[in-house]
């Protein structure tokens, strides 16, 4: 087997995973307690309430004209594994409908819980460069005609229409409060498994004394550093700024370093999600 077959049988493998996570998540704990997904799983819970149409049925119905839309304007690996995974977790959804039973009548368990385990199942089929379709089909889209507007602000806005849609038809507007709490922690959970956990520091330095913290660093602490032209907005003094990066265990060391040089130095500190290059991630390797 070749290595791109070998890829693609392993990004089924995930699409199907996920699926099944975000599947079970819906029916044994957001559902069952009146909280909204958003989008076009949100927009069949409408229907679900007001015809008895099935969930994973309208999600279907809905997608596809979606997908005819997308087939030449998203490239058609993207179409086929999205579409696999819009037909599988709306499958799974519709199936898992006879045995479904809450496992909780708590609300903000069910909005936590659901919003980790939902969170876990959509990275891990976005890791595969595939969505689960709906919403994100015309939010790509659009994206490439405005491409100053931020992905996830049309999804958002999308999401909040169909979330504020079914609060005001079924007079429940704690759902969407319990929803917002839900797709807070699925955006931070998709996030931790895309990216992983914040693994460097960027550091900027402001002293007197650059060339001696500059050799501190290089020499002492083993870590490149780039020196950057500043000015005093204030005094107008020329200076130069130290920028760094350096693992989490060496900030402590850094905050030492600058404290005996310069204890008048001015230290910033940020996270850096990912940093590619000597020392750090190679800039090479597959996403």
């Amino acid at each position: 087997m070749d290595g791109k077959n070998h890829n693609t049988l392993w990004d089924v493998f995930k699409i199907l995973a996920g699926a099944a996570i975000t599947s079970c998540s819906f029916r044994y704990l957001t559902f069952p307690n009146h909280i909204v997904s958003g989008g076009v799983t949100g927009i069949s819970q409408i229907l679900n309430n007001l015809i008895g149409t099935p969930v994973g049925l309208g999600i279907i119905t809905i997608n596809v004209p979606l997908f005819l839309w997308a087939w030449k304007r998203l490239g058609r690996r993207f179409v086929l594994l999205t579409g696999f995974c819009m037909l599988s977790q709306s499958l799974l959804i519709d199936l898992l409908e006879p045995i479904a039973r809450a496992i909780t009548d708590e609300p903000m368990l069910a909005a936590v819980y659901g919003g980790v385990l939902n969170g876990l199942g959509y990275g891990i089929i976005f890791t595969t460069g595939a969505t689960s379709g709906g919403t994100d089909i015309p939010s790509r889209i659009l994206r490439r005609k405005y491409p100053h507007i931020n992905l996830s602000t049309f999804i958002m806005g999308l999401n909040m229409v169909v979330i504020l849609t079914y609060a005001v038809l079924f007079k429940r507007f704690d759902s969407c409060m319990y929803t917002l709490i839900c797709m807070y922690i699925v955006s931070k959970v998709e996030s931790l498994i895309l990216y992983g956990p914040i693994n460097s520091r960027l550091c900027y330095i402001i002293s007197d004394r650059s060339e001696d913290l500059r050799s501190a660093i290089t020499q002492r602490l083993g870590r490149g550093a780039t020196l950057l032209h500043g000015q005093g907005a204030w005094s107008g003094q020329e200076k130069q700024v130290i920028l760094c990066v350096v693992k989490p265990p060496q900030l402590a060391r850094l905050r030492k370093l600058v404290r005996e040089i310069d204890e008048n130095a001015f230290l910033v500190v940020s996270d850096a999600r990912s940093v590619y290059g000597h020392g750090f991630e190679n800039i090479l390797q597959e996403d």
